[in-house]
């Protein structure tokens, strides 16, 4: 393993050095399973002649024709010679893909030809003919020599400078907002208003108070007043003072109860980006406030890597993590299962030929999952047959890059394919109107975390929420009015839970929502805390104010024994809390 305080230029570095060490031990790998090969023909040859067999056309005891005649019924030392053959074809690809890539390459083209030496042999089911075997004589020499001049190169030589460089750092989840507002009633209530989607409100009323509060701890963002006493246009020059001696300025938000141009105007030069005329509308509020705060650097990219070379998978590793991605990397590909559950690739960068099972082998395996339809694969190897190119896409893989890829090109390639995966994803699996997972994305993240928690050996709980009197919500304020009170509880939700929990719209007023690790009481508890905090919530309609409540059911797995019966018992629960008066969270009795 590399040490991860170590950029990741100088873990390229050092894993390139590392590779050149390994060489003249694959080489010779290589030399000593073909030696081992010729041995055990050998054998085959000593066994046809003793049952009265003939040498090759060439009579020569070490040379063979591929007409030999133990090739029509090869005795056993043939099925090892067999064997030995697949190994020589697996350690050639492999040599000739990472050999290439590392940025060597006369022993890549050495490797590369060898490998289809081998290839051939294995094709056509044929001995080796004295050409092939001279042809392997002198490829070998070729690497061995190739191998030893590249282990003379120095430290500064081996070293390559790829031009990507890392993205910025995560922005911190910030959520404290500064709120000056000179009537204490209004103030108060905006504190309790916007506290309830998630937001750490510290409220002001005095300018040189709020100064020395941002020079201490600055804000996500500060809501401001325009009108105070000293002036009716205070709030937009105290901001403009504030932005000054800042590098980077303060997101700002006005409130005020002018709607004129001139403050507007004002506070758009004091740098504002929102203003809001009162009453204000908590919901729009809202919205600027999860514009203006939300993480700027989005969330990295994932990426699954299955190649049966550590070597090479660590590099595609490091490369594409410099370029700000996350990765997993797998050598075995009977084990993709449990990264494809846990980690959730975006894209999967894949070695088309690899022993146990092949890429095109492993692709139709995954597309057969209707969970991993959507994520692409994108084949990497040697491969240059445009005809088998064009195979591997038909069986599910989405492009086809091949061995030996550059750095950056490689970084070219991914990024716009795994942008387009994601934006594609979204699209697919998301409620056009809250932005949570839809019905049947929610119903197969239930089966992925079930099956999860049952390998771990942990709890997953399910709550099913469903907006109470929401008819009358839509008869009595309209349908436009509905769908604001909808996304105020999907942003809620989202605001409350934790990253690894998983909302979901189910369908119509109902929302749907798994907690990993979380068992029945912790999950009563905050989904009492979001009801609560709901039920707070003033919605506006032309002027008018109202609130909603929702009730809820919750089931934890493995109380119950798999997702449909998870689903069906948290509905179950849902419908007892409805039954016993409504803006209740009830636990199924499993």
């Amino acid at each position: 393993m590399f040490n991860s305080v170590k950029n990741p230029q100088e873990q390229l570095n050092a894993l390139r050095i590392a590779y050149t060490q390994q060489l003249p031990s694959r080489v010779e790998q290589i030399e000593a399973t073909w030696n081992q090969l010729l041995a055990s023909l050998e054998k085959s040859i000593a066994v046809g002649e003793g049952e009265g067999g003939r040498v090759g056309k060439d009579n020569s005891k070490f040379l063979f024709s591929p007409h030999h005649p133990i090739a029509a019924s090869p005795p056993l030392p043939l099925a090892e010679a067999s064997s030995l053959l697949v190994t020589l074809h697996n350690l050639t690809h492999r040599l000739a893909g990472s050999s290439a890539t590392f940025g060597f390459l006369i022993l890549g083209n050495a490797a590369r030809t060898l490998e289809l030496v081998f290839k051939a042999m294995l094709e056509c089911e044929d001995l080796p003919t004295s050409e092939q075997q001279a042809q392997i004589l002198v490829l070998l020499e070729v690497l061995k020599h190739a191998a030893s001049e590249i282990c003379l190169l120095s430290t500064q030589e081996l070293s390559v400078n790829l031009p990507l460089t890392l993205p910025p750092l995560p922005e911190s989840d910030n959520r404290l907002i500064f709120l000056v507002e000179d009537d204490p009633l209004l103030s108060q209530d905006l504190v309790l208003q916007i506290g309830c989607f998630g937001y750490d409100v510290r409220a002001f009323n005095e300018f040189v108070e709020l100064q020395d509060a941002i020079a201490q701890t600055p804000p996500a963002a500060v809501i401001m007043d325009v009108v105070f006493p000293e002036d009716n246009l205070a709030g937009p020059k105290t901001i403009t003072q504030i932005q000054k001696g800042r590098e980077q300025p303060l997101p700002v938000v006005f409130i005020s109860c002018r709607n004129d141009l001139t403050a507007r105007l004002q506070a758009v030069r004091a740098g504002g980006k929102a203003y809001f005329p009162k009453p204000i509308n908590i919901g729009e509020l809202i919205d600027a406030l999860d514009s203006l705060t939300a993480p700027q650097t989005p969330e990295p990219y994932r990426i699954l890597i299955v190649d049966d070379d550590a070597s090479l998978a660590t590099f595609y590793s490091l490369t594409l993590e410099q370029a700000g991605m996350m990765t997993v990397a797998i050598a075995d590909p009977l084990q993709v299962m449990q990264p494809l559950i846990e980690f959730r690739p975006d894209l999967i960068l894949m070695d088309m030929y690899m022993p146990g099972c092949d890429g095109l082998e492993l692709a139709s395996v995954i597309r057969q999952q209707p969970a991993y339809m959507g994520i692409p694969i994108v084949f990497l190897s040697v491969e240059t047959d445009f005809n088998k190119q064009l195979t591997a896409i038909q069986l599910g893989g989405d492009d086809f890059l091949t061995k030996p890829i550059l750095p950056h090109h490689l970084v070219a390639s991914v990024m716009p394919r795994v942008q387009r995966s994601r934006l594609l994803r979204s699209v697919m699996v998301r409620d056009s109107l809250t932005g949570l997972l839809n019905h049947t994305t929610i119903k197969e993240q239930l089966n992925i975390e079930v099956q999860r928690a049952s390998r771990e050996n942990t709890t997953v709980a399910f709550a099913m929420i469903d907006i109470d009197d929401f008819k009358s919500v839509n008869d009595t304020y309209g349908h436009l009015t509905g769908d604001r009170v909808l996304k105020s509880l999907s942003r809620l939700l989202q605001q409350r839970l934790r990253k690894t929990d998983i909302t979901g719209r189910y369908g119509g007023e109902e929302f749907a929502i798994i907690l990993p690790h979380t068992d029945g009481l912790t999950a009563v508890k905050v989904l009492n805390r979001i009801r609560e905090g709901f039920a707070k919530v003033r919605q506006q309609s032309e002027g008018a104010e109202f609130s909603v409540t929702f009730s809820c059911g919750v089931a934890v797995f493995p109380s119950v024994v798999d997702a449909t019966q998870l689903n069906e018992a948290a509905d179950k629960a849902l419908y007892e809390a409805k039954r016993h008066g409504r803006n209740k969270v009830v636990i199924a009795n499993c």
